[in-house]
């Protein structure tokens, strides 16, 4: 642990769920939302995701004060709570998320190149692939170096977020056109959209890609100056992202129309901002994001390590997790994470994955620690655990963690059946690590009750499985 000199203060906290929020995400996102909405459901379905996740910002900020003695945030809630599997599958889930996105990332970076080199495509083509693996193993031994706050790196990378994005703000909202926002605000003129409900569930899982990142406070609430910052850095950050979400989509909306918009090569925001102002202004966003890019895979890339090696600590993920090198930098976790980021790099290149497909797929698998979080809100809350005398304050939890928890599952039905059973076969086999865990302490693999989780998760990984074999699923 860090001295007190050295810990956290809010502002960096703040930047931290800020930075983790604002990757690649909102520079997508016009095209992102046009290709399954128009603007009556766009708004809707904001007005829920403000809704929801800011009640998810709220459950973090309780359990943060509530529970300080948990440190790692989503993982370490699901175990107090739900018990070791549960936990386990929580700090599973949440890694398999972050390095998904980091797929992801790599496939919009090279789109972004592909704007002006064709020969990258939508950045999923062989030569795109090949130097997105040279990338990433170029990453993977700079951070193996020990080379881990980098404040330039930092600064810089924020500047590249932040700025294109205000400019963009400030250019589309005085090009902005009325009657281009309303020409069809209900999206009747397009039937494959069907109805409004239809609309903003197919919008949902997009807006939970843009907010992982959102706990990013509570997992490194063991480095926080006062505890009672991480909750205050959770609510600002997203409160701010939120606002930047919301004008970047909605101005887009006004500026072309929802056909012109879906059929944008991502990043969008740079086709957006061509629109307006020529040729420069996508050659601003693509520089932004390349540079935000490059940033967001180095942080996210020891985060994901950080995962595996915190959960190795306290036993819930095998011992060899939590070697470190000369550099104090979890070796094994940084190898698994990238392996298995190399893996689906070249699985994009045979199913032609899509920069949309794989943060589908990312932000899928971060909905079950979100839910199980709400859900330890709401047992809290319930029991009045910790609530001793505050009678009011427990009453005002407990309503916001249930609506938190209803947003949880709501995404759930909203991600689809696909996108659960796909879910279910990324988690199953991460048994293997949970069994060897438990070997390693001499207990049992499973309670009664997670012996019946897993045969459900088994179960839907297995239709996951056989549905890829037929052809009925696909990436």
């Amino acid at each position: 642990m860090p001295q007190a000199s050295e810990k956290l203060r809010l502002n960096a906290l703040i930047a931290l769920v800020v930075g983790s929020m604002i990757g690649g995400g909102i520079f997508s996102l016009p095209q992102n939302m046009a290709a399954r909405a128009e603007v009556g459901a766009v708004l809707i379905g904001w007005g829920i995701t403000a809704v929801g996740m800011l009640t998810l910002a709220f459950v973090f900020q309780t359990l943060a004060n509530r529970k300080p003695e948990l440190d790692s945030g989503v993982y370490a809630y699901a175990k107090a709570g739900f018990g070791d599997y549960m936990g386990f599958s929580s700090a599973w889930g949440y890694w398999i998320s972050a390095w998904m996105g980091n797929v992801g990332y790599f496939v919009l970076l090279f789109s972004t190149l592909g704007y002006f080199f064709p020969v990258f495509g939508q950045g999923n083509t062989p030569v795109a692939i090949g130097c997105a693996s040279v990338l990433l193993w170029a990453v993977h031994f700079l951070v193996m170096r020990g080379i881990k706050e980098a404040a330039f790196i930092n600064q810089i990378t924020t500047v590249a977020k932040i700025v294109p994005l205000v400019m963009f703000i400030v250019i589309a909202a005085v090009a902005f056109k009325a009657d281009i926002f309303t020409r069809d605000i209900w999206g009747l003129s397009n039937p494959k959209f069907g109805g409004v409900v239809n609309q903003v569930r197919s919008m949902m899982l997009v807006t939970v890609f843009v907010f992982i990142g959102i706990e990013g406070a509570s997992v490194y609430s063991a480095r926080a100056e006062k505890r009672s910052d991480v909750g205050r850095a959770t609510v600002i950050g997203f409160l701010g992202v939120l606002a930047l979400l919301v004008l970047v989509n909605l101005l887009s909306l006004g500026i072309m129309s929802q056909p012109e918009l879906a059929n944008l090569q991502n990043p969008s925001l740079a086709g957006v901002l061509e629109h307006i102002v020529g040729p420069w202004g996508a050659l601003l966003i693509s520089i932004g994001l390349a540079v935000s890019l490059l940033g967001a895979l180095l942080s996210w890339a020891l985060l994901c390590a950080e995962i595996l090696y915190a959960t190795a600590h306290d036993k819930t993920m095998p011992a060899f997790l939590k070697k470190e090198n000369v550099n104090q930098v979890p070796v094994n976790a940084l190898w698994l994470t990238n392996v298995m980021i190399q893996l689906f790099l070249v699985i994009t290149l045979f199913s032609e994955s899509t920069y949309t497909t794989l943060i589908y797929l990312a932000s899928s698998m971060i909905l079950v620690p979100y839910l199980w979080s709400a859900a330890y809100a709401v047992l809290l809350s319930g029991r009045g655990e910790t609530y001793e005398g505050a009678h009011g304050e427990r009453m005002k939890d407990l309503l916001v963690s249930l609506i938190a928890l209803a947003y949880a599952v709501w995404l759930l039905y909203a991600g689809g059946l696909k996108y659960l059973l796909l879910s279910a076969l990324l988690y199953a086999p991460g048994v293997i690590l949970f069994a060897l865990a438990k070997r390693e302490q001499g207990r049992p693999l499973f309670t009664h009750l997670e012996k019946g989780i897993f045969a459900c998760v088994f179960a839907g990984a297995s239709l996951a499985a056989y549905g890829l074999y037929s052809g009925v699923l696909s990436l």
